[in-house]
């Protein structure tokens, strides 16, 4: 797996990283002077309108994480009168949420998306509940210092004197930073960049202080992230497919329109896919298109792969001929062929006692066209692939991929587990005719 390839490294910073650098430009920069009542409108619009669309969308993660901001926010405004504390209840209040606040952004990127249902919800609930009731105990009228935990030294002081932040919260906020990346880069969900710039934008919104106009701007925006995270995996959802994770037939379509020559379609399809399928079951079906696809994914040669349907893939070539994709396809092809997996299902179908079929004749033929298992008792499978070009007889994009799907059906018939090319009937004829001739 590519973990730092050029789509990774897009996806992480943006929406996110781009909108937290908008506002530390504009709230630090001094570019733009920004009125408190521009500000104010700017807080309540990002978490009004965050908790709506989430509501909307039945995201429990984002909705309960624009809580906890919102929440823990009006906690350090609350108890600290709304000027930066330096002890008492305001100070504990902000000792705590920067502790807490981190690792409830850990708890949040764990659990499972389970939709608003109460019982999905619940254990949330009680969090939300039982740590707001601790804040409120710890800072009672009075208290001059909240528990040791949350501003105990690890080190020198003198080290930390950059920051207002207890060594507690800097270390939960490190490690919550350290594992939403690693499960954004491992899972590539919008929704764990999101949690992760939001925790970025919330830090600095503590070292801004907690309380005030500039603070509140800075966890403004740690909503209005988490909101552009629905937005964005909305737009995954539609353009790209869930099970392998390769844009799908919408953004194929649209990669369509903005082609322009030169450029090469290669249409990839999987052999005897039918017969994976009736004979290991469709898990398994599924574990070789995402097998396929993680293969297609890292095509060389500029291309980009799309699936379109089924065990049907595309790659295209923008600025390539058929003569300078071949090699690329070809090195593709012998990967998929050399990549074996295991069948994590329970037995075969074959192995299943099923009574009398009149089919079982019919199916022992699409059996053995399935790729043998190995010694080791794993699993290969392999493709066919067709590529076309514009040319002089193939003008328009619906030719070209016509003669793309032509040049598939040849390598189907002509044994599978090959590339073949809009040309080579031409060739072929002409090889036959110098033959003749000689």
């Amino acid at each position: 797996m590519d973990l730092w390839s050029k789509g990774v490294l897009k996806s992480l910073l943006l929406p996110g990283g781009a909108l937290l650098l908008a506002a530390v430009v504009l709230l630090q920069g001094g570019i733009v002077p920004i009125s408190a009542s521009a500000l104010d409108f700017y807080y309540y619009a990002a978490f009004t309108a965050g908790i709506l669309l989430a509501w909307r969308f039945h995201s429990s993660r984002v909705l309960f994480a624009l809580v906890f901001l919102l929440l823990a926010h009006r906690a350090a405004e609350f108890f600290s009168a709304g000027r930066p504390p330096l002890v008492g209840p305001g100070r504990i209040a902000i000792e705590a949420i920067s502790f807490l606040l981190p690792v409830n952004f850990i708890f949040l990127s764990f659990i499972r998306e389970r939709g608003l249902g109460f019982p999905a919800i619940a254990s949330r609930l009680g969090l939300l509940f039982t740590e707001s009731v601790f804040v409120a105990l710890i800072c009672r009228p009075g208290q001059t210092g909240g528990p040791a935990l949350f501003h105990y030294a690890f080190l020198d002081r003198h080290l930390f004197q950059w920051t207002k932040l207890p060594q507690p919260a800097l270390l939960a906020f490190a490690v919550a930073c350290a594992i939403l990346l690693v499960r954004f880069l491992l899972y590539r969900k919008p929704v764990e960049g999101g949690l992760l710039w939001s925790l970025l934008a919330v830090f600095l919104g503590l070292q801004a202080g907690a309380v005030g106009h500039i603070a509140g701007a800075y966890l403004a925006t740690g909503g209005l992230i988490l909101l552009s995270s629905i937005i964005e995996t909305s737009y995954v959802l539609a353009y790209h497919d869930e099970l392998t994770g390769l844009p799908s037939r919408r953004a194929f379509n649209d990669a369509l329109l903005r082609l322009e020559g030169p450029y090469a379609v290669a249409v990839v399809d999987i052999d005897h896919f039918k017969s994976f399928n009736d004979t290991y079951g469709h898990d398994t079906g599924d574990q070789v298109l995402r097998m396929v696809a993680g293969r297609l994914a890292g095509v060389s040669g500029g291309g980009e792969a799309f699936r379109v349907g089924g065990e049907e893939f595309s790659i295209l070539f923008p600025g390539k001929s058929t003569k300078e994709v071949v090699e690329h396809l070809d090195r593709l092809r012998i990967l998929i062929q050399a990549s074996t997996f295991r069948v994590r299902a329970g037995e075969e179908r074959r192995t299943v006692a099923r009574g009398p079929d009149r089919r079982v004749a019919a199916r022992g033929k699409r059996d053995r066209r399935v790729r043998p298992q190995n010694p080791s008792g794993d699993l290969s499978v392999t493709v066919s692939i067709g590529v076309a070009e514009p040319t002089a007889r193939l003008r328009e994009l619906e030719q070209v991929m016509q003669a793309a799907d032509k040049a598939l059906y040849r390598a189907k018939q002509n044994g599978r587990n090959r590339v073949e090319t809009a040309a080579s009937p031409s060739r072929r004829r002409t090889s036959r005719l110098k033959r003749s001739i000689a």
